[in-house]
Order: structure tokens, then sequence, then C-alpha cells
């Protein structure tokens, strides 16, 4: 077998690698733009920004749905042989789980904000021109309910990606197994 190809087999394809990563950036700017809007005096700029915020939920569910169908389309590579070997179970579950969660909660965050919009009566309109259909009808009482399940749902997708980025490091620093290699741009 060609060396080549068959680390090419080790490798996630280029467009998984470039949604992995624009997602990974999308999702911690919007987590960091959240915490900063919330915590400002109601004001013009405010408003703009939770606009924005809405704008950048929905081109994340957007992209999350382009990433599940390229990923039920396209198997991702086999774990490496000597990683595979040596994984325990445990980690093995807790990979999986940590990835499948992660998954949940990119279709879910948005959705509930989405919803918490819908409800509270400010509707979506995507970059001030494509005005989204409500999913639920105006309520105060579903809206004040939705609210801190929008927030609850982004920590824990922030703790997930905290565990993720500390598994990367984990296989790169200590077990020294290139498996990041396998989502690198570029080589």
């Amino acid at each position: 077998m060609n060396t080549a190809s068959s680390f090419s087999n080790r490798r996630y394809d280029s467009t998984a690698i470039a949604l992995h990563w624009v997602l990974a950036l999308a999702l911690i700017g919007i987590f960091g733009f959240g915490l900063y809007m919330t915590g400002l005096p109601f004001s013009p700029a405010r408003l703009k920004y939770f606009n924005w915020h809405k704008w950048a939920g929905m081109t994340i569910l957007i992209l999350s749905v382009l990433r599940l169908v390229w990923r039920v389309t396209h198997r991702p590579p086999e774990l490496p042989e000597a990683v595979a070997r040596t994984m325990p179970g445990w980690q093995r579950a807790a990979h999986h789980g940590v990835h499948h969660l992660m998954y949940a909660l990119f279709f879910a965050i948005p959705v509930v904000g989405w919803m918490y919009s819908s409800a509270a009566g400010f509707p979506i309109v995507l970059f001030g021109q494509i005005p989204l259909p409500d999913l639920v009808g105006k309520s105060p009482e579903l809206a004040e309910a939705l609210k801190p399940w929008h927030a609850y749902l982004a920590y824990a997708l922030a703790a997930l990606v905290v565990m993720h980025i500390a598994a990367v490091i984990k296989h790169q620093v200590i077990d020294r197994d290139g498996l990041l290699s396998r989502m690198i741009p570029g080589k």
C-alpha cells in the first residue's frame, strides 16, 4: 500500500476540516460575543448586537446542517492503529459521547434561541433581509421559560469544547500520537 494514500485515509477530507475549523471559530466567537452583549445596558447598540448574534446563530445552524450532512455521507477516517490499540474503552466512549453531545448542541442552542426570540415577539430577519418564520407563537411565559435554557445549553457546549480541547492537548503533548494531524488544514 502507498504510504501517501495510507496517510490520507487517516485524515479527514478538506471539506470536513474546513467545516470543523469554521464552526469552531464561529462557536467560540458567538459564545464570547453573547457573554459581552448580555452584559450591556439597554441601548440601540445592544439591540443591534442581539440581531448580529441571531444572524450568527442561524449561520451556525446552517453550517451545522452542512457539517452533519457531510459527516453522514462521508465516512470519517478510522483512528490510527496505535491509538485504537492503546485507547482505553472509557476514553473511546467519552470521545464518541462528547462528539454526539456537541452535534446535538450545535442544533439545540440556535433552535432554542430561535424559539425564545419567536416567543418574545422579536422575529429573526436574517442579515436584515430574510424574515424567518416564528417557530412558536408569541408567549411571554414561554419566552421566560426558554431564555435560561439558551444560556444553559451554550454553557454546556462550552464545557464540552473545553473537554474536547483538553483531549486534543493530551493526545498532542502527553501521548504524542499525532491524532491532531488528522484535522490540521493543509497537511
